[in-house]
């Protein structure tokens, strides 16, 4: 049978490189005066781009763990599991632009399509884990990113039953709570996707390194439920601006700053991971996880400031908060997919010159998606002294004082859509020439 994980990592491919060219679209709207209306207007593009990325990133993550786990054991039963789930989540995924190209939303902010194509998706979620736990079983001990893999599946499911209650009317009549519970969801659903994500980098470490060991000590567990403890209690930082018991918000301040110790062990082994980067810097693979490093502790130094009350009060709602986002997204989660790709996929390149101009490329990503970002923090600032109401300037004075920010942002995130672009398409057309994988 062939691999369904090599499908879903294409779709995956695909749905990132859309997500892309909408996110393209969608910035140029910065510099249309008139909004446009339709499919091509902002308030159908921003879903768009938004859902193609999400949704790249969680498809990727579930056709990397199947591709990994699928060879564990052969059976007609686990054959039927995956067809299932593969046939559920393309349904989904029709369904959800199918909604958005026709203008039938009617969802929460990240998931505004029609509600009812989020039913295909819990329920492939669902067969997904009867899968998981079939293939994997419990006769062995496991490795971390097998418990990684497993609480992000568990964690999608219960928060994304959160995600949905809006519906119920007790909820929708009440307003605060209302909100506490989408803004709760946002952050949580994020945190399982990265379960499951980073357990791949994790699994990829390992593979390329040989040591097994690693995945098996007692400190690897130890960060990993120091994840899995932000995972499920520092998503109160998302709701400081929200008027609910104070105890929350103490709560998650103080589980958002124990992010300290990841970000104190990465510098601890900043020594280490340099000699690391000399000795496997050849391997693609490993030059993607190793910008994902790098992105970690850009990012995770960003999240621990954006969680002190006094700056969150300044970065809510701006474009901070969308460079945050997006680092995340790209810096973090597509430079590991990209990896796992290089690494699953094998692609060669096969003269020196070629390794060399993509080389180039591979660095021409970092930096313009460094300047990406800063212009789009440019914006966030502008924005946060404009609502702070530290500026008596006008709305449409601050959008003006913020012209060079944003042009930078449009310039810059076309040539990323298009280095980008160039490394997914090259995978994909080298995922189509070679279907065996590791």
């Amino acid at each position: 049978m062939k691999n369904i994980g090599i499908i879903l990592v294409r779709i995956a491919l695909l749905l990132i490189l859309l997500g892309l060219i909408f996110g393209h679209l969608a910035s140029e709207s910065y510099q249309i005066p008139e909004a446009k209306k339709g499919i091509m207007g902002f308030l159908s593009l921003r879903p768009m781009h938004v859902s193609s990325a999400y949704l790249g990133i969680i498809t990727a993550g579930l056709g990397f763990v199947s591709i990994i786990i699928q060879k564990r054991r052969d059976s007609s039963f686990e054959r039927k599991l995956q067809l299932l789930h593969l046939f559920l989540w393309i349904t989904a995924l029709i369904g959800i632009f199918y909604s958005y190209l026709t203008g039938d939303f009617g969802g929460r902010e990240y998931w505004e399509f029609n509600p009812i194509w989020a039913l295909p998706i819990f329920l492939s979620f669902i067969v997904f884990l009867v899968f998981y736990l079939h293939q994997v079983g419990f006769k062995e001990k496991w490795p971390v990113y097998q418990w990684m893999w497993f609480t992000g599946i568990i964690f999608f499911i219960f928060t994304f039953i959160e995600n949905y209650l809006w519906v119920i009317p007790y909820f929708r009549s009440h307003f605060i709570a209302d909100m506490t519970i989408q803004w709760k969801v946002n952050g949580s659903l994020v945190g399982a996707v990265n379960q499951i994500i980073y357990g791949t980098a994790f699994y990829l470490m390992e593979k390329i390194s040989g040591d097994k060991k690693t995945s098996y000590q007692k400190l690897s567990f130890a960060l990993y439920f120091l994840g899995l403890f932000n995972l499920m209690f520092n998503w109160g930082h998302h709701i400081y601006l929200l008027p609910t018991e104070k105890f929350i918000h103490y709560i998650a301040y103080a589980v958002s700053m124990t992010e300290w110790i990841l970000f104190i062990r990465i510098f601890y082994k900043w020594n280490k991971q340099i000699k690391e980067n000399k000795q496997h810097y050849y391997l693609f693979p490993y030059r993607f996880l190793m910008a994902m490093d790098y992105w970690v502790i850009l990012n995770l130094g960003t999240a621990l400031l954006m969680s002190i009350p006094a700056i969150n009060l300044y970065t809510h709602g701006t474009h901070i908060t969308v460079a945050h986002a997006m680092g995340t997204t790209i810096g973090i989660n597509t430079m590991i997919v990209l990896g796992a790709s290089f690494y699953f996929f094998k692609p060669n390149f096969l003269s020196i010159k070629a390794l060399r101009f993509n080389t180039i490329l591979f660095w021409t990503v970092q930096f313009t998606l460094l300047a990406f970002l800063t212009a789009l923090v440019g914006m966030g600032v502008q924005r946060a002294f404009w609502q702070a109401g530290l500026t008596s300037k006008s709305f449409i004075q601050m959008t003006d004082a913020s012209s060079y920010w944003t042009l930078a942002f449009i310039i810059l995130g076309t040539l990323l859509m298009l280095v980008m672009g160039y490394f997914i398409i090259y995978l994909l057309f080298k995922s189509f020439r070679k279907n065996n994988v590791t």
